[in-house]
């Protein structure tokens, strides 16, 4: 009898992307940072992308936060109200409206997403602003319930991020960017810096929020260790373009390109 196949990711399984690019391309004067780039993401899904330093794996970041725009190429994201549209076509009414409603991202550096003489609680109430809320005891309570989700001691919600340890100035940056309940949360290199207790921390709240939210990770790293803990399926980028991807166990115990080998080895 024939034994049934292991199910590494069940909750995949019969669905449908809700994220999707096709053929991005990016390039920056004659740099080619990215060349025919296409990727998927299933809800609830973490997806790690790894790769050295110029690898494209930034890039991808900022085009999937519609940062900037590419010299070709599609992205999906599975929204109601957007169809099945082409994010990059959107103007920038509408890509503000997406990124404010559906994309969150926390920064390798907390500088670039809190302003850090703001109250933390602040932080958080500005996205919720810009989605239009103005009473100031809903912006308060659900700041509150954003840093309390993301384990921010909450009895500090009012002291500024420079007071703040690196570690704590992460958790303000979560609690912003999951304020909304997003579609989409990506992840720059979020555990650079902090201590190792202070990245299993961390890890721990993002594994958490993933799973009770079932919010779909982004998440860019260096760090395959993080990537391992994290991350259900993992991309390989080297020059700007994928030169693997699969199951994280997959990858990771058994990499089939040579500088997948190269990576996962020098990380032994």
């Amino acid at each position: 009898m024939t034994a049934a196949p292991r199910l590494d990711a069940p909750r995949l399984l019969k669905a449908q992307p809700v994220l999707s690019t096709v053929g991005l391309r990016k390039t920056y004067g004659k740099v080619v940072a990215l060349e025919d780039v296409s990727l998927h993401a299933y809800r609830g899904e973490v997806l790690g992308i790894v790769g050295e330093s110029g690898s494209g794996k930034s890039t991808v970041l900022r085009l999937l936060n519609l940062q900037e725009s590419p010299d070709g190429g599609e992205y999906f994201l599975d929204l109601p109200e957007r169809n099945r549209q082409n994010l990059f076509v959107l103007n920038r009414f509408e890509t503000r409206q997406v990124r404010v409603h559906h994309i969150g991202i926390v920064y390798q550096n907390p500088h670039l997403g809190l302003r850090m003489k703001n109250t933390s609680s602040g932080n958080v109430a500005e996205r919720l602003i810009l989605a239009g809320e103005r009473t100031f005891a809903t912006l308060r309570g659900s700041a509150r319930d954003s840093l309390s989700a993301s384990e921010f001691p909450v009895a500090r919600m009012d002291d500024p991020p420079f007071k703040l340890s690196g570690g704590m100035q992460q958790r303000v940056q979560l609690a912003k960017a999951i304020a909304l309940r997003p579609t989409l949360l990506l992840l720059d290199e979020p555990t650079t810096g902090l201590d190792v207790s202070v990245q299993a921390l961390v890890l721990d709240t993002l594994k958490r929020l993933q799973y009770e939210l079932g919010i779909t990770l982004i998440i860019v790293s260096h760090d395959l260790g993080v990537i391992r803990t994290l991350a259900d399926r993992v991309m390989v980028m080297r020059g700007g373009r994928v030169v693997e991807a699969g199951l994280t166990d997959q990858i990771l115990e058994d990499p089939q390109h040579p500088y997948t080998q190269q990576l996962v080895h020098a990380k032994l």
